[in-house]
C-alpha cells in the first residue's frame, strides 16, 4: 500500500502545496505531522471502525506529533455519491465521539464534484485526490491557521481562479493520480 501513500504525497506536494490550494498544508507537511492511513477494509462497516479508531487516536495524540490524518481507501468508494454519503456518516461520527469543536472532516475524491457543476468543471479539481480520502483535522489547528491568514474565505475563490488559469492540460501535466 506504499504506492497509495506515495501518490497521495505526490498530490499534496504538487497540487495542494504546489498550487497553494491550502495555504495551511505546507507547515504540517514539512514538520511531518500528517498521518497517512491506508484502509484495506473490505466493507463499509470495517472502514467506519477504522474511522472510529483514527478519530480517537488523533484526538488523543500530541498535535506536535500528529496534527492531521488522511484516511485513504483506494478501492472501496469508487462512486463519488456513495463516498459523499460516507462523508456525512464521518461527520456524524465526530459528534458521536464527543469531538464536535475538536475535530472536523474534509473530503477528497478522484471524481469530486461540487453541487451544480458538470463533472469536468475544473473547479472540482480543488478537491480531487488520487484516492477517496477523509481528512481529519484539528479545529485548533484550523483556528491558528486562519488567524495567520486573516481572509480565509477567499481561499476557495482563489483556488477556482488558479485552476481555471491552469486548465485541464495544466492539471494533467502535474501527473498526479493513482500509481499502481
Amino acid at each position: 500500500m506504499q504506492h497509495v501513500i506515495d501518490a497521495t504525497r505526490d498530490w499534496l506536494e504538487k497540487a495542494v502545496i504546489g498550487l497553494n490550494l491550502c495555504p495551511f498544508a505546507k507547515a504540517v507537511y514539512v514538520k511531518e505531522q500528517v498521518r497517512y492511513v491506508v484502509s484495506e477494509a473490505r466493507h463499509l462497516d470495517a472502514f467506519l471502525e477504522e474511522l472510529d479508531r483514527e478519530l480517537d487516536l488523533l484526538a488523543a495524540s500530541d498535535p506536535e506529533r500528529i496534527d492531521t490524518t488522511l484516511l485513504i481507501h483506494p478501492t472501496l468508494f469508487d462512486d463519488f455519491l456513495v463516498f459523499n454519503d460516507v462523508v456525512g456518516i464521518a461527520e456524524e461520527a465526530v459528534g458521536e465521539h464527543g469531538l464536535d469543536g475538536v475535530l472536523q472532516v474534509a473530503s477528497f475524491h478522484p471524481r469530486f464534484q461540487f453541487a451544480g457543476t458538470e463533472p469536468d468543471d475544473i473547479g472540482n479539481y480543488t478537491n480531487r485526490s488520487p484516492y477517496p480520502t477523509l481528512h481529519l483535522l484539528r479545529e485548533d489547528s484550523i483556528a491558528r491557521a486562519t488567524a495567520a491568514f486573516p481572509d480565509a474565505s477567499v481561499i476557495f475563490e482563489r483556488n477556482i481562479a488558479t485552476l481555471e488559469k491552469l486548465g485541464h492540460a495544466g492539471w494533467d501535466a502535474l501527473q498526479i493520480g493513482p500509481k499502481e
